[in-house]
């Protein structure tokens, strides 16, 4: 089994007064417990992580300590408590103990997530990209204009992917702002954490009910972007969304650039799904060389930029997201549910760029980002049947992905991730003997066993609890 290298930094060794964040910087041994508050949690047991040395680090028998600001202070092995008892003043009561069938993880991180279509999720995966938006996408989406309809749809995506372990999303939504704002606020009152965006699209033959005109889909974005910033809402912020290239003018394009340079913003849109989109862009653009410099020409491709799909990347784009620093999302399911294309994602690791994994709900029949996981492997496994790949991803590669490397995706490493002592509590309490689990343990299994039954075969059954920035967020509070 793998341990976290010893090397590494654990603890804060000063606490300071009022929070343990900020204050006086007087030692902690100095300070009676009763002049800070208490730890929010104090936890032991085992931890399973991914750090920047290993993809899987099993840390068993280990305290984990969580400031009431909900960031991780310690994590110590837990011959430490007596040192650390003294230190941060808790008493060994304090301590949750887990059983020997629980362990925490960090929190999964949906790179790509359509909110509005999470009303037809695992339904209608029977059309081609293109088809599958007009015939079902566009015509749903025009709905959200409607804040009853979006408040039901949006509420229950939230609660879905919450229950199922998603702690940070980055979410698509419609072209509406006041619904979008509708999401951002149902986000932030559950607790979850989230970027969120209104749609651009000022191109749209297929159903032109559903577009914008250029200057309204900026002016629009301008307005969700100061409205959500307002809310001051502490882990939901904006991100600009051009839908992707077939739905924009270039004057969009450059618009959404400008503003997502002037703000310092994050960008989120698709590129390279399918081999039909990508002859689109060339003859919608001729101008340009491929679909990436369309993208970065706009100043749309930066260091806070994730792209979803990218199954046709040709080297030269993959060197150009690369030296910008912009990211992928693999959504797996969706690639082999719409028949798009499968994403070689070695080859995106081995150019250096940053990749997550996402749910591409609904192109995605699944919310689940365990089942992102499972898909990752299967599409890892089907390069490798056909000789594309010598070898495969590892299913421990395939959880990096899915926590450390979503929160790198999206800019967000270090804040969450893994339970490096500075970040945020983001996590999921495993219990692999629940009442109703859907796998079965045996007495030969190990620890790694039963780590892999779970990622295989566990679904939110087994997430007994779910943490964001140190706050029990699942089972939901009665006041959501």
């Amino acid at each position: 089994m793998v341990t976290a290298p010893g090397s590494r930094r654990r603890h804060r060794e000063t606490p300071r007064e009022g929070s343990p964040r900020g204050g006086s910087s007087q030692p902690a041994a100095a300070m009676s417990s009763a002049q800070r508050p208490p730890l929010a949690h104090v936890f032991k047991g085992t931890f399973v992580h991914s750090s920047a040395s290993a993809p899987l680090e099993i840390l068993h028998g280990h305290l984990l300590g969580v400031d009431d600001s909900g960031t991780i202070v310690f994590v110590e092995q837990a011959d430490q408590l007596e040192q650390l008892a003294k230190t941060w003043g808790f008493k060994t009561s304090d301590i949750r103990q887990l059983s020997k069938h629980e362990f925490f993880m960090p929190g999964l991180v949906d790179t790509h997530i359509h909110a509005p279509q999470y009303s037809f999720t695992g339904t209608r995966v029977d059309l081609p990209l293109l088809q599958w938006l007009t015939a079902y996408t566009f015509p749903t989406e025009a709905k959200y204009q409607d804040g009853g309809f979006a408040e039901e749809v949006y509420t229950r995506v939230v609660r879905r992917t919450l229950k199922n372990g998603t702690t940070t999303a980055c979410y698509f939504a419609t072209i509406h702002t006041d619904s979008s704002l509708l999401l951002a606020e149902i986000i932030d009152k559950f607790g979850q954490r989230a970027f969120v965006g209104k749609v651009c699209m000022d191109v749209n033959n297929s159903v032109p009910e559903y577009r914008e005109i250029t200057a309204d889909s900026v002016q629009e974005t301008e307005r969700f972007v100061r409205e959500l910033l307002e809310k001051k809402y502490p882990r939901v912020q904006p991100i600009i969304t051009p839908r992707f290239g077939p739905s924009c003018t270039e004057d969009l394009l450059n618009a959404l650039g400008d503003l997502a340079q002037t703000h310092d913003l994050h960008v989120q849109s698709h590129i390279s799904e399918t081999e039909e989109e990508v002859k689109l862009v060339e003859n919608m653009f001729p101008a340009y060389q491929n679909y990436t410099e369309l993208y970065d020409k706009n100043k749309l491709l930066t260091s806070k930029t994730v792209m979803a799909h990218a199954c046709h990347l040709s080297e030269e784009e993959l060197k150009l997201f690369s030296l910008r620093g912009a990211a992928i999302s693999h959504c797996p399911n969706s690639n082999f549910s719409m028949c798009s294309g499968v994403l070689n994602v070695q080859k995106v690791l081995e150019h250096n760029v940053k990749l997550g994994l996402g749910t591409d709900v609904a192109g995605g029949y699944s919310a689940s980002m365990l089942d992102a996981i499972r898909k990752t492997m299967v599409a890892s496994n089907s390069l490798q049947i056909n000789k594309v790949n010598e070898t495969g991803l590892t299913l421990k590669e395939a959880f990096q992905l899915a926590t450390l490397g979503g929160s790198q995706a999206l800019g967000l490493d270090g804040v969450i991730g893994n339970f490096e002592v500075g970040k945020e509590f983001d996590a999921l309490l495993i219990n692999t003997k629940a009442s109703d689990s859907p796998f079965d343990l045996f007495s030969a299994d190990d620890f790694e066993d039963t780590l892999q039954k779970f990622l295989y075969l566990g679904d939110d059954r087994n997430i007994s609890e779910v943490y964001v920035a140190g706050k029990q967020v699942v089972p939901f509070s009665s006041s959501v």
